[in-house]
C-alpha cells in the first residue's frame, strides 16, 4: 500500500477513526494490527520476515538487559547481541545481497579465465526491510550499551518495529524516542493535526507534481543510448530534484500521519541543497540514516578518536557500506566511496588548516558563500550520476563528455528540460528559502493551545491545503512512480 493510493486514503479515514475511539491498550493492538496490514497489503508473506526480526530481537534484548537480574554476565550478553546482528544481517544479506554476490563472484572469476555456474535465484526484496532491520538492530545495541531497558511488552516492541507511517521508508527512529510514546497514553491535539494536514499537503505536492513529473525527465535521459552533455546534465539535475522531492515528500507525508496519531518522527530533511560542504549536505541529508552510520559503525570503528589517518579510513569504510545500504550493485558503492572521499577531503584540508575536527562548521564568509554553495550543488549532482548510472562503460562515457559537442537540436532540447525541471523545482526553493529567513521549518513550530491560534493562521492553513491540492489535480504527472526507496 502507498500513501499516494486510494486504497491508503481510504485505510488512514478509518484507522484514524476508530484508533481515537479506543482505551491506550487497545490503540496499541489495533495499530499494530493496522501496520500488518499496511504492509502485507500486496504481498502478505513479508510480514513474516517483519514478525521473525521483531520476535528474536525483543527475545534478544530481554536476555542481555543489563538491568534484568537473569541477563548474566557480560560475556553471555554479547554473545545474545550476536545472535541478533547474525540474524538480523543475515535475512537482510540474503534477500538484498545474494545474487549480487554471485554475479561479481562469477564476474571476478571470468575476469580470471574462470568458468563457473553459480545458483542464481528469483529473489524478491521485500519493501523496507533495510529500514526496519535498521530500527531493530539499534534498539538491540542500545539495550546491550545499557543505554535503555528491554521491553517488557511484545506487543509495544512490535508496534515500535511496524509503525506504519515510517515503516517502509523511514525515518529510521530510535527506540529511546519512540518507544516511548508507544508506551504512555497519546491525546488528540486538534492545533497538531492541522500542522500535520499542512506537512502531509506538502508531502503529497512535492511527490506528485514535483518528483514524478521530474522523475519522467529523468527516467527519459537516462533511457537514451548516447545522450549529449547539455541532454545528460538535465538528467542530473531533474534526477537529483526528484530523488530529494520523492525522499522528504515521503518523509513529510510519514510526520505528518504519525502526527494525527499522536506520535512525532525525527525530521529526516534540513533543506540538504543549501549544503556548503560535504559534512553539512550529510548533517541535512537523510538525517536518521546517516545518525545510525555515525552511531553505530563509525563511532564503534574509532571515529576521530585514533588520529587524522585512521579518522579517514573510518570515514571510507563507513561510506562505502552506506551506499551498499541503498542498493545491491557496485555503482551504489561507488557513489558512497565518492561521497566519503569528499569528506576525507575536507577532513584532510581542515587539518592543514588548523581548525579541528570539524571543518564544515566553521563559519563562512559572506563573500564565499554563493561560490562554495555552487560548487558543493555540482559535486553533489556529479554523485548523482554515479548513483543513477547502473552501467560502468556509460559511466566512464557520461564523465568524459564535452558541451557543445551534440547536435544544435539535442543541445536545445537539453536547455527545454532544464528550464522545465527548473520551473518544477520553484517551490522547493521557495520553501527552503523562507525557512532559512525564518529561521525554523514550518513542521517544527512550537505545540500551543487551540485558544492561542490566531483566526489569520487557521485561514492562511485551510488556504495552503486547498492551493496545494487543487495544483495537484491540475498539474500531477499522469505517470504515477513508485517512491524511489522503496527499492532501498
Amino acid at each position: 500500500m502507498t500513501f499516494h493510493s486510494l486504497d491508503f486514503l481510504v485505510f488512514f479515514i478509518v484507522v484514524t477513526t476508530v484508533y481515537w475511539r479506543l482505551s491506550h491498550g487497545a490503540q496499541n493492538w489495533f495499530l499494530l494490527a493496522a501496520s500488518y496490514l499496511f504492509y502485507g497489503w500486496v504481498t502478505p508473506w513479508f510480514c513474516l520476515l517483519l514478525g521473525g526480526t521483531t520476535l528474536v530481537d525483543w527475545w534478544v534484548a530481554r536476555k542481555m538487559d543489563p538491568a534484568a537480574p537473569a541477563s548474566g554476565p557480560r560475556w553471555s550478553r554479547r554473545t545474545w547481541l550476536v545472535v541478533s546482528l547474525v540474524s538480523n544481517l543475515t535475512v537482510l544479506g540474503f534477500f538484498k545481497y545474494f545474487n549480487f554476490f554471485i554475479d561479481s563472484v562469477q564476474a571476478a572469476m571470468a575476469s580470471a579465465g574462470l568458468e563457473a555456474s553459480l545458483p542464481v535465484l528469483r529473489i524478491v526484496l521485500p519493501v523496507g526491510i533495510s529500514f526496519y532491520t535498521f530500527q531493530s538492530l539499534s534498539y538491540t545495541i542500545d539495550v546491550y550499551r545499557g543505554r535503555l531497558r528491554a521491553s517488557g511488552s511484545l506487543r509495544d516492541f512490535a508496534l515500535f518495529v511496524a509503525f506504519f507511517p515510517q515503516l517502509v521508508a523511514g525515518p529510521i527512529e530510535r527506540a529511546e524516542a519512540l518507544l516511548p510514546r508507544v508506551q504512555h497514553r497519546r491525546v488528540f491535539n486538534l492545533v497538531v493535526a492541522r500542522d500535520a494536514l499542512v506537512l502531509m499537503a506538502w508531502g503529497f505536492f512535492k511527490k506528485l507534481v514535483i518528483a514524478d513529473n521530474v522523475g519522467i525527465i529523468a527516467n527519459r535521459v537516462f533511457a537514451m543510448k548516447d545522450p549529449g552533455f547539455e541532454m545528460l546534465w538535465a538528467g542530473v539535475f531533474a534526477f537529483g530534484l526528484q530523488i530529494f522531492a520523492d525522499f522528504s515528500a515521503y518523509t513529510d507525508i510519514a510526520r505528518g500521519c504519525a502526527r494525527w496519531l499522536g506520535f512525532d518522527l525525527m525530521k529526516n530533511f534540513g533543506h540538504p541543497y543549501l549544503a556548503l560542504s560535504p559534512s553539512d549536505f550529510w548533517r541535512r541529508w537523510h538525517i536518521s540514516l546517516s545518525s545510525w552510520f555515525r552511531d553505530y559503525l563509525y563511532i564503534p570503528l574509532g571515529g576521530s578518536r585514533r588520529g587524522l589517518p585512521r579518522t579517514l579510513v573510518n570515514i571510507l569504510i563507513t561510506f562505502v557500506i552506506s551506499g551498499l545500504w541503498h542498493g545491491a550493485a557496485w555503482n551504489f558503492a561507488l557513489w558512497g566511496a565518492y561521497h566519503g572521499l569528499l569528506l576525507v577531503g575536507e577532513r584532510t584540508w581542515g587539518a592543514l588548516r588548523g581548525v579541528g575536527r570539524h571543518p564544515g562548521r566553521q563559519r563562512v564568509p559572506a563573500w564565499r558563500v554563493v561560490p562554495q554553495w555552487a560548487l558543493m550543488y555540482v559535486l553533489v549532482h556529479i554523485g548523482w550520476l554515479l548513483f543513477r548510472e547502473a552501467d560502468a562503460a556509460m559511466l566512464w562515457r557520461d564523465l568524459t563528455l564535452v558541451p557543445g559537442t551534440a547536435p544544435l537540436a539535442e543541445r536545445q532540447a537539453g536547455l527545454y528540460l532544464f528550464l522545465v525541471a527548473f520551473t518544477l523545482s520553484l517551490p522547493l526553493w521557495a520553501h527552503s528559502l523562507w525557512t532559512v529567513w525564518q529561521g525554523r521549518s514550518y513542521s517544527d513550530r512550537p505545540v500551543v493551545r487551540e485558544a492561542d491560534v490566531p483566526t489569520r493562521t487557521i485561514v492562511w492553513q485551510a488556504l495552503a491545503v486547498g492551493v496545494m491540492f487543487a495544483t495537484i489535480l491540475v498539474l500531477r504527472s499522469r505517470t504515477s512512480l513508485d517512491f524511489i526507496y522503496f527499492a532501498f
